[in-house]
């Protein structure tokens, strides 16, 4: 006789969701680095695209730029972490839009998993291979001539940043991977270009437009360029009368990661339970 499985059902109580929700986003971040291991050729590619990046920009820029009151190349650097931080976060949105067309998600979701385990283990998956990015970005940054002048604390305080903003946009690349078509999903990746690009990353602000320094200030890429440009030690042109994100650029970035996640984490795990209704 065929008896029908039985599907154990969810914990109750908040410890135990949350508990739920943490050791299946856990199982399906292993799902997603696994993915990876089996494609050694996107996980060189992802490693070391960054390393270029600040190769080619180092010297590059690094030859024809320079900044009063400092060098151009410790001043490029952090914002070097940023951008290119920041560009992989569309990756997210390409990789979780193709599970969506391959019926992936359909069977997460005929399974007794957490809703927000899903694209939970995603995000975290993100944010360890982008851990091993940054790591071969400051390797390749001492190559060019950058400098950690304020000892190693400043210095693991302004990396952790950089992976806070990047985990908190990442939702932002999961909501927008959960909404669109795969194929619409690779062609939205150059906009994230105009967003880091108009930043402090390559050029001081001082000498915008006041309505395009405005702008440029306010984003959270020039807060946290600023805050690791602040822990690292690496001066730079400084405004006479300094906006307050510049002023403040590590309480800044704290504020838009929490920022982003406060809205776009909610709205990813809604738009996951609604896909495919």
């Amino acid at each position: 006789m065929i008896t029908a499985l039985e599907i154990p059902a969810p914990p109750t109580g908040v410890f135990g969701r949350v508990g739920w929700t943490l050791r299946d986003g856990w199982t399906l971040t292993r799902r997603e680095l696994s993915q990876l291991r089996r494609q050694p050729a996107q996980i060189a590619v992802a490693l070391l695209f960054p390393g270029l990046m600040v190769l080619l920009f180092g010297y590059v820029f690094g030859s024809a730029i320079s900044v009063p009151g400092g060098n151009y190349r410790e001043y490029l650097i952090p914002g070097m972490f940023a951008m290119t931080s920041l560009i992989g976060v569309m990756t997210s949105a390409a990789l979780i839009s193709k599970d969506i067309g391959e019926g992936v998600m359909d069977r997460f979701r005929s399974m007794p998993t957490a809703r927000s385990a899903v694209p939970l283990g995603r995000v975290v998956a993100d944010l360890l291979t982008s851990a091993l990015g940054v790591a071969v970005m400051a390797g390749f940054g001492l190559l060019v001539g950058w400098h950690v002048r304020n000892g190693v604390g400043p210095a693991l305080a302004a990396f952790g940043l950089i992976l806070l903003l990047r985990f908190a946009a990442t939702w932002v690349g999961v909501l927008i991977g959960l909404s669109v078509k795969p194929e619409t999903a690779d062609s939205l990746v150059p906009l994230i270009f105009p967003i880091t690009m108009l930043s402090n990353s390559f050029v001081p602000t001082t000498g915008m437009p006041d309505w395009l320094r405005t702008v440029t200030e306010w984003n959270p890429v020039s807060s946290l360029v600023a805050a690791c440009r602040q822990l690292f030690g690496n001066t730079g042109p400084v405004a006479a009368d300094p906006s307050f994100p510049m002023a403040h650029p590590i309480a800044m970035t704290v504020a838009w990661s929490i920022l982003l996640v406060v809205i776009f984490m909610p709205l990813a795990v809604w738009r996951y339970r609604a896909v495919g209704r």
